[in-house]
């Protein structure tokens, strides 16, 4: 029953992966079938037109027959392989695509799945079990075309060798052939056959069985690989790593990391199993190969003997029987690949089939402004996000797989045109408060509205377009600066001068060799340019700016910016949110000079994921017993004006 169930699973995975295949690129699983079957046939045509010209030969040797296969022969054989060649030519194409397809499958889902998903550590785990299965042993969906193009090999060589074998047993050899006529008996005949098959069958099964050893280990393999690619590929090549490495030596720790789980020295367990039952399965698997070679020749040999027939169809059969030989157990290899490919495909399935959790509104934001990359009017964009009214109402959040809450009970609201400074400890909820705003999750208790309607009843994309962020761990892409700032090919020029230079970037934008078309980093262009962190900060404070979105969010904004530039980018602020909305989270508690002395400037304070203090300044400043004061307190010597 188990066998059973194992092999409709099999099936089952198998189907369901070429018809991936079939969806992303036909001309992958076409190119191999039609090549498949001209390659397994080709040889048979050359064999069977070899067998005559041989026979001829050793027979009535006449020129004109012997002249007419002899072009025959000449002629088919150049025009089979002329024509094998161009397939072979299209298949090693498609075959080309493979790797590339396969990572398109994983990046649209990874691109279409909720954040909170995405930033599951069972997805992290599930992406490199898929990556190094690839890479150790070509498994999952990789497999599946190089199984499927051994099956359609293998049927197709197996039905040729049908078609010219069976003659072997069906002539009998002559009356005067003494014991040889035993050979006649169909009792012996059968008996020759189950020995022929059973011998077939044997080896790939054992071929197979070595092949199990690399699903058995397959997770030291894993985190061998992924230690020996972080080695080779990462660990040298990642500018970003250099120093350090250099200072502390990091290469000696990652190289006792790697010979401690490498699987590709001597004393590991796949070693140790190539070395006893895995090596030993391979070599039986040979010999047996070698057996049924021989026996078949000592078959052929005897029955020509007892003149079945002559030398000619003798070199048919030998020929055909060992093809159909090799058949079986390429098709028998095949089958079993698909069987120990069956974990490996689970794996990509439970990856491709997770569900997007989030529920997904039909509601229009109301009132919504939506700034296009044309839209440059300034009234627009200062009327852009007037009226909103967001209210978290006893939100709590705790992380996946995580017991403690990240936010606990906040309630708070915030209105369109005000101005926020978000402070507290490091682990406090400042982050996880900007990210449930943003609905890169949704709370696991209580709600948060939009103008008194839950977010999650609004159309997902709209809400998300009324937000522009700046996270701490913000990228910038190789690509050209302006793009870059525009999110998009098609880039407003002035806009994206005008916003590098309303959050600092001016001065050395003026210095760029291409200016808006310089490509930041080198990875694409070697005339590439290298930008500091606190360039790369302003870019993204542009990218913000360009966005043009009712809520400005700017999560440690200032992080690594100097001194002077901080001030520059703080005196600015103002001027660069405009009627926006603003949220400002930092460490340095300079942010709250925007939130001194003004009724649209507000501070909240988080402690131990709770919001515990909310106001101006002045007020919370003067309570010395809470957190705010604390924190100001600390550092207080750096904001201090003299009188």
């Amino acid at each position: 029953m188990k066998t059973w169930q194992k092999g409709n699973e099999t099936m089952r995975l198998a189907l369901r992966g070429f018809r991936v295949w079939w969806r992303e690129n036909p001309g992958v699983l076409l190119s191999v079938l039609i090549c498949g079957i001209a390659d397994a046939l080709t040889p048979y045509a050359d064999i069977w037109m070899l067998a005559r010209l041989i026979d001829e030969i050793a027979g009535r040797r006449d020129p004109q027959m012997l002249k007419a296969y002899v072009l025959v022969l000449m002629s088919t054989t150049a025009v089979l392989s002329l024509l094998c060649a161009g397939l072979t030519r299209w298949k090693n194409v498609q075959l080309a695509c493979l790797w590339h397809i396969q990572n398109r499958v994983f990046m649209q889902k990874l691109l279409s799945m909720d954040f909170a998903d995405m930033d599951d550590g069972h997805v992290q785990e599930l992406r490199s079990r898929i990556w190094q299965n690839t890479d150790s042993g070509g498994w999952g969906l990789y497999k599946l075309i190089y199984s499927f193009d051994a099956i359609i090999r293998s049927v197709m060589s197996i039905t040729g060798a049908i078609f010219l074998t069976a003659p072997l047993f069906l002539l009998p050899v002559t009356a005067g052939s003494g014991r040889l006529a035993i050979l006649n008996h169909p009792v012996f005949v059968l008996l020759i056959i189950a020995v022929m098959f059973g011998v077939t069958f044997a080896a790939p099964l054992l071929s197979v069985k070595a092949n199990s050893y690399w699903v058995k280990y397959t997770d030291e393999n894993q985190l061998g690989n992924r230690l020996f690619g972080f080695w080779l590929g990462n660990l040298g090549n990642d500018c970003s790593k250099a120093l350090d490495v250099r200072i502390y030596r990091q290469d000696i720790l990652s190289r006792n990391n790697l010979r401690k789980y490498n699987p590709f020295v001597p004393t590991s367990k796949l070693a140790r199993a190539s070395r006893g039952p895995m090596g030993g399965y391979r070599a039986l698997s040979g010999a047996v190969s070698q057996i049924f070679t021989g026996a078949a020749y000592i078959f052929v040999a005897l029955k020509a003997l007892g003149g079945a027939f002559g030398v000619g169809r003798a070199v048919q059969y030998v020929s055909a029987v060992i093809a159909l030989s090799d058949g079986l157990s390429r098709l028998i290899e095949a089958l079993g690949d698909l069987r120990n490919n069956t974990s490996f495909l689970r794996t990509v399935f439970e990856f491709l089939d997770m569900p997007n959790k989030m529920e997904q509104g039909e509601m229009s934001v109301p009132d919504m402004v939506i700034p296009t990359r044309a839209v440059s009017a300034k009234a627009d964009r200062q009327n852009c996000g007037k009226g909103y009214e967001i209210e978290f109402r006893n939100v709590s959040f705790k992380y996946p797989g995580q017991k403690n809450y990240a936010l606990r009970n906040v309630s708070m609201t915030f209105h369109a045109g005000k101005r926020l400074a978000v402070v507290g400890m490091n682990g406090s909820g400042k982050t996880t408060f900007i990210k449930l705003l943003c609905r890169l999750y949704d709370p696991t208790e209580g709600e948060i509205l939009l103008n008194g309607i839950d977010i999650r009843k609004y159309n997902y994309h709209e809400y998300m377009q009324l937000f522009s962020v700046v996270f701490q761990d913000f990228r910038l892409l190789s690509f050209e600066l302006g793009q870059n700032v525009a999110g998009s090919i098609n880039v407003d020029l002035d806009r994206v001068d005008q916003c590098l230079r309303d959050a600092g970037f001016g001065i050395r934008l003026d210095k760029l060799p291409q200016g808006l078309s310089t490509a930041i980093y080198k990875d694409f262009d070697e005339k590439g340019v290298t930008i500091s962190g606190g360039e790369a900060q302003k870019i993204a404070l542009a990218r913000a700016l360009y966005k043009d979105a009712p809520f400005i969010i700017l999560d440690e904004p200032t992080a690594a910016l100097d001194p002077i530039a901080e001030f520059e980018v703080y005196n600015r602020m103002n001027q660069m949110t405009g009627e926006k909305s603003a949220i400002f989270i930092s460490h340095r508690l300079s942010s709250c000079r925007l939130c001194h002395d003004s009724q649209n400037h507000e501070i909240l304070v988080f402690h131990e994921g709770r919001l515990t203090q909310r106001g101006s300044h002045d007020v919370l400043v003067s309570d010395r017993s809470g957190m705010y004061y604390r924190l100001w307190s600390a550092q207080a010597q750096y904001y201090e004006v003299e009188e």
